[in-house]
Formats: structure tokens, C-alpha cells, sequence
């Protein structure tokens, strides 16, 4: 019992490694694109709905808004903790330190519309279970799409 102990006492991250943790989980990469993921739904959600008033459509806006952000609250803290027990601090405190970079910046800025050009360069060849299926068609005869 008292290893038990022992092993989940060294598993628990410090309230330093945590906070570290969720710091670099709110300057990272999902954090630089999912407001717009979450954009994008929300608008896909109105634009589902003509019934809706403007009034209607302005709350849907704004309870999207609001359950994004409980949402990734909830989202960075599980991250922070899986990185406190994955990363030392002096690794959280390296990555922090390039996230608030001018470069960082840059590269944050330019990180979705560069996934978007390459997804829409690449077209159909972004599919990857079709791609599979494909290649698969090719090699064994089966799974080939019915005439």
C-alpha cells in the first residue's frame, strides 16, 4: 500500500508543473486555430437555421461563444496536466519562452492559412481513407468502388 502511495504521490504534477502546463497548452497550436474551428461551427449553425430571428441568430452566436469557452477552459486544463506529467518544467518553461516569440507569432499567423492552401492544393488527396481505399482497390482488386 504505502508504494501505491509512493508511485501516485510522483504521478500528482506540482502546482507550478500545472500551471506551466496549462500555459503552454493556451499558447500552442489548437489554441491559435480553434477559435476559428469554433467560428466556423457556429456560423455552419446559423446558417443551418434561416427560421431563426436576427435576435435568435445573435444569441445562438453568443451561446456559441460561451460554450467555447467553458469548453476549452476545460480543454487546456486536461492538456496542462498531461503536459506537467509529460514535459520537466525547465521543458515547459523552453517552450513558453519560443511561444511568446515575435517568431512564434509569425509562425501562429500564418500556421492555418498555410494548412488551408495545402488542403485545398491537395484536394481530394486529403482524404486519407479514400486514399486507403484506393491504393488498396489498386493492390488487391477489392474494396473498389461500384461501377
Amino acid at each position: 500500500m504505502l508504494i501505491l502511495a509512493l508511485l501516485l504521490a510522483q504521478a500528482a504534477p506540482s502546482a507550478e508543473a500545472l500551471s506551466l502546463g496549462e500555459e503552454v497548452a493556451r499558447s500552442g497550436t489548437l489554441a491559435s486555430i480553434a477559435p476559428a474551428i469554433a467560428a466556423k461551427d457556429t456560423e455552419d449553425l446559423v446558417a443551418e437555421h434561416p427560421e431563426l430571428s436576427e435576435g435568435e441568430r445573435a444569441e445562438l452566436r453568443k451561446v456559441g461563444a460561451s460554450t467555447f469557452a467553458a469548453g476549452s477552459a476545460r480543454l487546456y486544463a486536461a492538456m496542462g496536466e498531461e503536459y506537467a506529467r509529460r514535459l520537466s518544467i525547465e521543458d515547459m518553461r523552453a517552450v513558453l519562452a519560443f511561444n511568446r516569440s515575435p517568431a512564434a507569432a509569425r509562425y501562429r499567423a500564418a500556421e492555418l492559412p498555410a494548412i488551408a492552401a495545402a488542403q485545398a492544393k491537395m484536394g481530394r488527396d486529403m482524404d486519407l481513407k479514400n486514399g486507403i481505399r484506393t491504393a488498396y482497390c489498386k493492390q488487391t482488386g477489392k474494396l473498389c468502388p461500384k461501377p
